[in-house]
């Protein structure tokens, strides 16, 4: 894989809010992502909604659309990509303790119906944050944020 491969890849997926869309961008370039996809009806920039909330880093990170989120995943997959998702499932493991390997790339779903269970069947691992009180989810947004810090800091420590 050459070096200037992207090493960690986000893959937002039905993301209805603009503003969601926007906070994915900022936590992203906060986080190091290399490349953030963009797929099925995700809102892409320009829009003021995304620009409210991104604060520039709609500018920054590189990011791409497809439309059919299959073909995002078979490249990344085709490239090496470990690819996980987030999201409560049966099979899902708490994100603290997935182990991650490079090139990675975290797939995150819509607010309401997350990743579906056909993504969830595609991705090599399905990691969960771990729910303590009586809500038993959080906004994609926020999840988002809680996994890729995370993950960022494993993928850090990866590089070096």
């Amino acid at each position: 894989m050459k070096s200037n491969t992207p090493k960690l890849v986000v893959v937002a997926h039905n993301i209805r809010s603009l503003h969601n869309v926007g906070a994915i961008f900022r936590t992203s370039e906060g986080a190091g992502v290399d490349l953030l996809y963009l797929t099925g009806y995700t809102g892409v920039p320009p829009r003021k909604e995304i620009a409210k909330v991104a604060l520039g880093s709609e500018n920054r990170v590189p990011w791409k659309f497809k439309k059919r989120v299959g073909e995002a995943i078979t490249e990344l997959k085709s490239q090496g990509y470990q690819v996980v998702a987030l999201e409560q499932d049966p099979r899902s493991i708490p994100y603290q303790n997935f182990r991650f390997r490079l090139p990675i790339a975290l797939i995150i779903g819509n607010e309401v119906r997350g990743v579906s269970k056909v993504l969830r069947d595609q991705a090599d691992a399905i990691i969960e944050i771990p729910m303590l009180g009586p809500r038993k989810s959080l906004n994609v947004s926020v999840a988002f944020g809680v996994a890729i810090y995370e993950m960022a800091s494993k993928v850090q420590r990866l590089k070096k």
